[in-house]
């Protein structure tokens, strides 16, 4: 073999390109029924190394293309063009518990793309590939623009994409575990829209201070999107996961300030104390610690805390004066939120007060919390540090690999649409749609 591994031909199209785009992985001059493996590795900011791989046979010209062949074993089975980034996972002796999640946007996820002969599973750093390529993947495409905001006391991070304007805008919340999560928002910004990331738990001013943010807090940077002068202020949106659908259903119903043109949600709840506070949400949901369940591996199991969905109106957002579109994205295998109930008796609520017109739901089988843009790793646990104490915790996400990455896929592209049409487009009222992969 030692000519043919001097003459492997390995190629990655686009080697550059956005997170979200597919790639096609081409092998080529290898004998006809060779068999190899295919490999990606990662090494990521916090120091933690990454690798996915997958077993195939060369076809009668000598060539593997991973857009179109089988993967016979490895981190993913069957024809699956991504599956070398979506089924990463740590290297054989990491610690447990791991999330990967790009923190500095402003440089690419490097990934090396590697063939190695035979159907290996381990020891690969041990081992000279046949052939390698480095792979970029970017959350910021070129010209787009990550702008710190602190003014107003604000902790934020807007995003605008490359050009001048004026763009539809995006306020983006994310979920229980605070911090400047803005990778979401840069690849918002790469399709277009203009993002404001906000930190609302781990806020300067919190930090400071000890004091939660008040409601005050989110409709300031409302303000700061609406009052840019390469932002169309009568085009905003509300985009939330987890904790961060808390708020916006509450701003999108009851703000007096915040007018929205449209409102996605993904894995959350419109249950809360409607009159209270981000802290008054916390200890309402903490109220029920004693419906907190453990999985056999002794995970943290929080969807049973707002369950059974309560029929008190003071305890829910009055989904009947929802006014603009909205698109719920639901994992039927939550283990955190119950996010399908919720999705549900939202939707009866909607129905009852005659304006399901304006409600869309994606709702997926076997696809657990943390749905988050395409190709991103799957995680059914992970290590979760409770804002205020830093305790941490290992919490079940819920969610089967290949259905969750699917989901991922299918509702980063429908929500992408749904904003389009809702923030480019007219005054499209919404449709009702019920999506089962």
């Amino acid at each position: 073999m030692d000519k043919e591994q001097r003459c492997v031909s390995l190629s990655v199209h686009p080697s550059r390109g956005l997170m979200d785009e597919k790639f096609i992985v081409l092998v080529q001059k290898v004998l006809p029924g060779f068999q190899l493996t295919i490999h990606a590795s990662y090494h990521c900011e916090d120091g933690n190394s990454w690798e996915a791989f997958a077993h195939y046979t060369a076809d009668a010209s000598g060539t593997v293309n991973v857009s179109q062949d089988t993967s016979v074993g490895g981190t993913y089975c069957g024809v699956e063009a991504m599956g070398l980034l979506w089924s990463l996972r740590p290297v054989p002796g990491s610690k447990p518990g791991l999330r990967l999640r790009k923190k500095n946007v402003q440089t690419p996820m490097e990934v090396t793309i590697s063939v190695y002969q035979g159907h290996q599973t381990e020891g690969f750093v041990d081992q000279v590939p046949l052939a390698s390529v480095l792979v970029e993947r970017w959350y910021m495409a070129p010209g787009v623009r990550r702008i710190p905001v602190t003014e107003d006391g604000l902790t934020a991070t807007l995003f605008l994409p490359a050009g001048p304007g004026p763009f539809p805008g995006i306020l983006d919340l994310w979920g229980g575990g605070g911090q400047l999560v803005e990778y979401r928002a840069a690849l918002l910004a790469s399709h277009g829209f203009a993002s404001l990331v906000l930190d609302y738990l781990t806020s300067k001013i919190t930090m400071e201070t000890g004091k939660m943010v008040d409601n005050q807090y989110f409709e300031t940077a409302y303000r700061v999107l609406q009052q840019h002068p390469q932002i169309l202020g009568s085009r905003i949106a509300m985009l939330g996961l987890s904790l961060g659908t808390s708020i916006t259903f509450r701003m999108a119903v009851y703000s007096q300030v915040i007018k929205l043109r449209c409102v996605v949600c993904i894995g959350g709840s419109h249950v809360q104390p409607i009159d209270g506070s981000v802290k008054e949400i916390l200890t309402f949901v903490s109220l029920n610690g004693s419906k907190v369940r453990f999985s056999e591996k002794n995970e943290m199991i929080w969807r049973d805390l707002l369950l059974p969905i309560t029929t008190d109106p003071s305890f829910k957002v009055d989904m009947g004066r929802f006014q603009c579109p909205l698109m719920l994205v639901v994992g039927e295998d939550d283990q955190s939120w119950a996010a399908y109930d919720s999705a549900m008796d939202m939707k009866e609520m909607m129905e009852r007060a005659g304006n399901s017109h304006l409600l869309t739901i994606l709702s997926y089988p076997k696809t657990g919390h943390l749905i988050e843009p395409p190709y991103t790793p799957h995680f059914r646990a992970s290590i979760f540090r409770k804002v205020g104490t830093r305790e941490k915790f290992m919490v079940l996400w819920g969610g089967q690999t290949v259905e969750h990455s699917r989901a991922q896929e299918d509702a980063w592209k429908k929500i992408l649409v749904f904003l389009r049409e809702n923030l480019y487009g007219g005054t499209n009222p919404g449709a009702t749609l019920l999506s089962h992969l």
